[in-house]
């Protein structure tokens, strides 16, 4: 157990320091932190922040009309509907009032609105000047709304209230049924959004961690083999210490990005400008239920282990480097599977396809992870899948551990099935 320690620490620090691990886990951050912010720099390169000449301030623009014009002031009391930002009109006595133009010239206003005649006929002339004379997205959506109801209010008069003539201008939401074969309504789905993209994160995370480090323990076993240098080291430690030293070692490199990658998003939302993010699109924490980040811990230590132990096999099997790539495509295949068949359900997680994927043990650890997040699933399905999944992990490791003892000494040519099963029957575990 002593010398496992000490290959499992030997391990970890030296994948952990390696060029590779911190570019790749850089480039991820980098990347994510990126499309997070896209929004963000998206609105500072076309100077959607600078209303009032300072990042993040609501939209201040000019407004020029007649003394007494009703229209002013009907404008300059509209309050806009929830998600549109109100906008700040500051009155000037014409277009080319002095204080007008030193505000245009020091961009504390982005530009001004005139406001022609008003009569029962509604406005007339209304026309908006800018530097670039452009009519920002911000500011057109706030004053076309805003413009329609002194519009509307104009020509109603006194025969409508303002809540009436709001009421008239807000759009009439449709509701979504489904129906199902038979022509009932199917039930509302009952998980919160932010379900689906925990389950979507999860997915990806776990994917490409599974890949990476099952990919790193086969080329290392493949390395050392190659060099001789396995030689030494079956002489100072067993080869099930080996072996699952390097496995639980790379385990917590797979871990240790996972984190990393887990504290840049969280860092990203804790960014001013990006502090309702998650109330745009409609996420709320508060409704994440805590049991799938736990079964999802669970199924990702169960599926790590199931993969790590059959690349170690086929690692332990090939003598050259340039032959790994082609051992290792099986279970490759069956990691792309894996991702695949809940990445492409995710709007559909109770198909047959995905109910026999969650008992499969090879696909399980994804696909019973979309079922718990976004599905409908029994509590006994969770356990037998979960009994499933142990089971097969143990037979792997019992397997992997005899493909190891006597593939790790067998040098040339890739031995054939026959031959493993041969030297396998001299090692018993």
């Amino acid at each position: 157990m002593n010398k496992m320690g000490t290959i499992i620490g030997f391990t970890f620090r030296n994948k952990v320091r390696t060029k590779s691990f911190m570019i790749t886990t850089l480039i991820i951050v980098l990347l994510l932190s990126i499309g997070m912010n896209i929004p963000y720099m998206i609105k500072v390169f076309k100077g959607d922040d600078t209303a009032s000449g300072t990042a993040g301030s609501a939209a201040v623009i000019g407004l020029v009309a007649d003394s007494g014009n009703p229209a002013a002031e009907l404008l300059k009391a509209y309050n806009p509907p929830a998600g549109i930002p109100k906008i700040t009109l500051n009155s000037y006595a014409a277009s080319d009032d002095p204080e007008l133009q030193k505000a245009l010239d020091d961009e504390k206003v982005q530009g001004y609105l005139s406001l022609g005649t008003a009569s029962a006929s509604g406005l007339q002339e209304v026309t908006y000047f800018s530097r670039d004379g452009k009519l920002k997205g911000e500011v057109q959506s706030y004053l076309q709304g805003a413009l329609q109801q002194v519009n509307a209010q104009l020509i109603a008069g006194d025969k409508l209230t303002p809540e009436q003539i709001s009421a008239m201008n807000t759009p009439v939401a449709i509701g979504n049924k489904q129906l199902s074969t038979t022509g009932e309504v199917e039930a509302e789905p009952s998980h919160p959004a932010i379900n689906y993209v925990i389950v979507y994160v999860l997915l990806i995370l776990f994917f490409m961690s599974i890949m990476m480090t099952g990919n790193m323990i086969a080329a290392e076993i493949t390395s050392e083999k190659s060099s001789r240098i396995m030689e030494i080291l079956i002489t100072s430690a067993s080869p099930l210490a080996q072996m699952f030293g390097k496995v639980i070692g790379i385990f917590l490199v797979g871990l240790t990005q996972i984190v990393i990658i887990a504290a840049a998003i969280a860092a990203n939302l804790k960014l001013p400008h990006n502090a309702t993010i998650m109330s745009d699109f409609d996420l709320n924490f508060s409704q994440f239920n805590i049991g799938l980040l736990t079964y999802g811990i669970i199924l990702y230590i169960l599926g790590y282990f199931l993969f790590a132990l059959m690349y170690a096999a086929v690692g332990s099997i090939v003598s050259r480097t340039e032959d790994l790539g082609q051992a290792i495509m099986p279970i490759m295949m069956l990691g792309f599977a894996a991702f695949y068949i809940p990445l492409f359900s995710i709007a559909s997680p109770d198909t047959l396809l995905v109910k026999v994927a969650s008992f499969v043990p090879f696909t399980s650890p994804l696909t019973l992870l979309l079922r718990i997040g976004v599905g409908s699933i029994a509590l006994w399905e969770i356990i037998v899948s979960l009994a499933i999944l142990l089971v097969t992990t143990f037979f792997f490791g019992w397997l992997a551990a005899k493909i190891y003892r006597t593939g790790v000494l067998m040098y040339g040519k890739r031995p054939s099935i026959k031959e493993i099963r041969k030297a396998m029957k001299a090692y018993k575990i």
